[in-house]
């Protein structure tokens, strides 16, 4: 039964860390979940305290995810307008081109929200459209860092506890 969670752990890590790019799959709680996984078995010692801490930066890097683009549309200049239309063009992207529709769809999103509001003041538009993807960009390395991290602690106990998982005497 271990040997089939490690398993299963295994390709959460995977998915987790392609969850990173993919907006379909939470990476970062994908990856937190082949770490309870990993401790769910007979070979690994439960450690609450380290799941929770876990589970709670893997949560939070889930909602920054959903933060990240407006604020640079906002820190690039953009208005509520752009802000409104970058979550808005991240939602329609990510159904209606996707996989390019989360980097295109936040970035149109932002621009057509500016020119709703400015029609005349492309240039202005175009700033914050940028802020969304250095938005997009951001987000997407911090999750992409954030599995990779949940990657390698589920390695690392794995290989601490190796031999509890192959003694068959």
């Amino acid at each position: 039964m271990d040997i089939a969670l490690l398993i299963i752990g295994v390709l959460l890590i995977i998915l987790g860390i392609l969850g990173s790019f993919l907006p379909v799959l939470p990476g970062p709680i994908t990856s937190w979940f082949a770490l309870l996984v990993l401790h769910l078995t007979d070979a690994i010692p439960m450690n609450w305290t380290f799941l929770g801490i876990t589970l709670a930066i893997a949560f939070i890097i889930w909602l920054i995810d959903y933060i990240i683009p407006a604020m640079g549309t906002k820190r690039f200049g953009g208005t509520r307008y752009g802000v409104i239309g970058t979550m808005v063009g991240l939602v329609v992207g990510m159904f209606f081109l996707p996989p390019f529709g989360i980097i295109i769809g936040p970035f149109l999103g932002a621009f057509i929200g500016e020119m709703i509001k400015d029609s005349k003041d492309s240039k202005k538009a175009l700033k914050a459209a940028f802020g969304s993807f250095i938005g997009f960009i951001t987000s997407t390395f911090l999750k992409f860092i954030t599995a990779v991290v949940y990657a390698g602690l589920f390695f690392s106990i794995f290989w601490e506890y190796k031999s509890a998982f192959f003694n068959f005497g």
